[in-house]
């Protein structure tokens, strides 16, 4: 490990004594680090505000704050300029086939709707925006002055984005984590934890739900399930179809976020392969969006 990064984590003011620190993988937004003193854990995340993906600090404290408030997620025991620390939760790190899992779906479902009605009240911050096709535009800008290798794509892009936008509709806004990755939620055992608000803000209720459907590749009926239990009732046919406009969206923005790391990000990750896995994705489901929506 970079002895400036260990000497900086061991040197924060929250420690009583003398820590054992150790690099956690994964994370392609922050550096992750396990400290241990005693028998208490803890998890260190390093990271600037990131203006290319719209990533605040200060915001990313305030939820997760508010999400330990609510009880769905653990403590902040620190905070300052690049550091947050919480409590290492001891668990089983979710994959997308434990998300597809029925019983852990229920699990997930719960949770969100938690999170989603409970934290605005919690929250003690700006109060930032998270609408996903104005993401879009942003990339699409800091991909053009970047000259990125993907830039004879972004007209195409972005007037697909515009159709999707247009067919989502009026919607009514939550307050949304928009980034819910498998890695993201953690089962204790008794309890499952949700964790990494990066890009946390108010948004549609249907985004997250959309970005869990894609991330995690459901099949068409469970994410009928998903929106029924959700909403207490079998989707409209509108309401599907704004639900299918957003998962597309959510893929384009994971597409275009990882274009925009190729020219950016400083981790060590392979963007260039993941930035086509999501392409193609991204292909697949707006062609079926396509077909499905041909009429309309």
């Amino acid at each position: 490990m970079n002895t400036a990064i260990v000497d900086k984590i061991a040197r924060l003011e929250c420690w009583r004594g003398n820590v054992d620190i150790h690099r956690l993988s994964g994370g392609i937004t922050n550096q992750n680090f396990k400290v241990t003193q005693g028998e208490d854990h803890y998890v260190v995340r390093l990271g600037e505000d990131i203006y290319e993906h719209l990533v605040t600090r200060a915001n990313e404290a305030a939820a997760s704050r508010a999400a330990f408030e609510i009880g769905v997620s653990p403590e902040v025991v620190h905070v300052e300029p690049g550091v947050l620390v919480i409590r290492f939760i001891e668990g089983k790190v979710y994959s997308a086939e434990d998300i597809r899992q029925d019983h852990n779906l229920e699990k997930v479902l719960a949770l969100l709707k938690t999170f989603h009605c409970e934290m605005p009240a919690r929250f003690a911050g700006y109060p930032i925006m998270f609408w996903v096709f104005q993401v879009l535009s942003h990339y699409r800008n800091v991909l053009v002055r970047g000259n990125s290798a993907h830039r004879d794509k972004l007209p195409e892009l972005m007037d697909i984005a515009a159709r999707l936008e247009k067919d989502t509709g009026p919607v009514e806004i939550v307050y949304g984590h928009n980034d819910l990755l498998a890695a993201n939620f953690i089962d204790d055992g008794d309890k499952l934890w949700l964790i990494d608000f990066d890009y946390a803000g108010f948004n549609s209720p249907l985004f997250d739900l959309a970005n869990l459907a894609s991330n995690n590749e459901l099949t068409r009926d469970q994410e009928h399930g998903l929106l029924k239990e959700y909403f207490g009732q079998a989707p409209s046919a509108a309401r599907w179809q704004s639900c299918q406009a957003m998962k597309c969206a959510s893929l384009l923005r994971e597409t275009m976020w990882s274009m925009v790391s190729e020219i950016h990000s400083e981790i060590e990750f392979d963007y260039s392969a993941y930035t086509a896995e999501n392409l193609a994705r991204f292909d697949l489901a707006y062609n079926n969006y396509q077909r499905e929506f041909a009429k309309q």
